[in-house]
C-alpha cells in the first residue's frame, strides 16, 4: 500500500528553491496550481483574462508574492480552459542505500532514503489539436522520442487507465544528465502523469497516479511525494519523511561523461558483500543528527565501481581533497553521480585536471514540497498562459 504524504506540516524550498502550494485550474476536479511563497525581487503581479478573435479565452497567470491573487484566480478559471502548462521536474539523491535482498519476481529489494533536490527539467506541454498522437522534442540528442521515452510511456498508460484521448506535444528541455542515478526520466514520467491529469479535469486522485507509476518504473512512485521518502519494496513502496535534510544544506553533483548501465550494476551485485547495517538506524541517524560519512551507504558502489573503475578513482579524489569540506561524500542510486554534501562546490582538481575537463558538475540543495507533487510551475518563467495554439 502506498504511503499517505500527510505526514509533512511544513515545507520551505531552501533560497529561490520556494515553497509551492498549487490552486486549483478547474472546476471538474481537485486541480491545484498556483505557489504560495515569496519570489525575492519579483514585482507586483497581476492575473487577466481576454477574449481572442476565435472567441477562446487566454489565461495569464503570473506569481503574486503576497497571495493577492487567490481570489482572482478562483473567478478567472470558471472561464478559462486549460491548453498549456509549463512544468518543473526536479531529479533525487539516495542519502542512502541498501540491497535488503532477492525477490522472485526477479528484482531486489531495496530500502532507500530518496531526497528531490533542486536541478531539475522543465517539461512544456500543449494540447494536440490532432487527437492523433504525442509529438515529444528535446534540447538533448540521443533522447529517444518515441514510446521508449518515459514521458510517452506515462501519457501512454494515463489514456489506458482513464479512456481520455488527450494527445499532446511535448519540449523537453533537459538539465538532468541521462545515466546518472538521479532518476531524471522517472521525474519526468511523473510529471506528464500529473500533466495529462490536469488537461483531463483531475479524473484521478494523485493516489491512484502513485500507484499507476509503480507500471513505468520503480521510481517513479516517489516523485508523487513531499519530497524526502523511505522507499521499500522495489522503491514503490513511498513512506514521505519529515524534513530529514535542512532545506539550506548545500550539495554539489559531479558526474563524468561515461554512464553506469543499472542492469550491469545489478548483474554484479553479491549480496554476501552488502552492508548488515538496518536501514531504519540509517534512516534515524539522518534524521536526529544529520548527514554524515558513515550513514551514506550505498551498497550499489562497490558493483558500480567494478563497471566503471573510474568512479571509484573520482570518489577517492574528491574525498581526499575535501579536507572536511564535505560532511559525506557517496555515489547516487546505481551511478555515476558523485554527490558532495556540505558544500555546492567541487574540489579544484576537477577543474585543473584534464581528466575532468568534461564532466557535469552542478550546485544543488534539497527542496520539499508543501503537497504530493514535485513538480511545480516552472520557476525558470514567470508568466504562463493557457490558450489553444496551432504550432507549439
Amino acid at each position: 500500500m502506498m504511503a499517505s504524504s500527510q505526514l509533512l506540516s511544513h515545507h520551505l524550498y531552501p533560497s529561490h528553491h520556494h515553497g509551492f502550494k498549487p490552486q486549483k485550474l478547474s472546476k471538474s476536479g481537485p486541480c491545484y496550481f498556483r505557489p504560495n511563497a515569496t519570489f525575492k525581487g519579483s514585482p507586483n503581479h497581476r492575473i487577466k483574462a481576454s477574449g481572442s478573435t476565435s472567441g477562446r479565452k487566454q489565461l495569464e497567470i503570473v506569481y503574486d508574492p503576497d497571495g493577492r491573487i487567490n481570489k482572482l484566480a478562483d473567478e478567472v478559471d470558471k472561464n478559462a480552459d486549460l491548453s498549456r502548462l509549463s512544468l518543473f521536474s526536479p531529479c533525487k539523491v539516495n542519502v542512502f542505500l541498501r540491497i535488503t535482498g532477492k525477490r522472485e519476481d526477479g528484482f531486489h529489494e531495496l530500502a532507500s532514503l530518496f531526497h528531490v533536490i533542486s536541478l531539475g527539467d522543465t517539461i512544456k506541454f500543449s494540447l494536440s489539436p490532432t487527437k492523433a498522437r504525442d509529438r515529444l522534442s528535446t534540447n538533448v540528442p540521443g533522447v529517444p522520442l518515441d514510446d521508449r521515452n518515459l514521458i510517452i510511456k506515462a501519457l501512454n498508460l494515463y489514456r489506458k487507465k482513464t479512456g481520455t484521448d488527450n494527445f499532446f506535444w511535448i519540449h523537453l528541455d533537459k538539465k538532468v544528465p541521462t545515466g546518472a542515478g538521479l532518476g531524471g526520466g522517472s521525474s519526468n514520467a511523473a510529471t506528464a502523469l500529473w500533466a495529462a491529469n490536469q488537461f483531463s479535469g483531475c479524473l484521478a486522485t494523485e493516489k491512484e497516479l502513485q500507484e499507476w507509476a509503480g507500471e513505468i518504473g520503480s521510481d517513479v512512485p516517489f516523485f508523487f511525494s513531499n519530497g524526502a521518502a523511505f522507499c521499500t519494496g522495489r522503491g514503490e513502496v513511498v513512506q514521505d519523511i519529515p524534513n530529514p535534510l535542512p532545506s539550506d544544506l548545500p550539495m554539489v553533483l559531479i558526474k563524468p561523461q561515461e554512464a553506469c548501465s543499472t542492469a550491469e550494476v545489478y548483474k554484479r551485485l553479491r549480496l554476501d558483500q552488502t552492508s548488515l547495517v538496518d536501514p531504519l538506524i540509517l534512516l534515524r541517524e539522518i534524521t536526529q543528527n544529520g548527514i554524515s560519512q558513515d550513514v551514506c551507504i550505498n551498497d550499489l558502489e562497490p558493483p558500480a565501481f567494478e563497471v566503471l573503475p573510474s568512479l571509484k578513482k573520482l570518489k577517492k579524489r574528491v574525498l581526499a581533497a575535501s579536507r572536511g569540506e564535505y560532511n559525506a561524500v557517496f555515489m547516487s542510486g546505481s551511478g555515476s553521480t558523485i554527490v558532495g554534501v556540505g558544500s555546492p562546490e567541487p574540489p579544484s582538481f576537477v577543474y585543473d585536471d584534464d581528466d575532468y575537463k568534461d564532466v557535469f558538475i552542478s550546485g544543488t540543495m534539497p527542496i520539499i514540497s508543501s503537497r504530493g507533487l514535485l513538480c511545480h510551475p516552472s520557476r525558470e518563467t514567470v508568466v504562463y498562459r493557457t490558450q489553444f495554439l496551432d504550432i507549439f
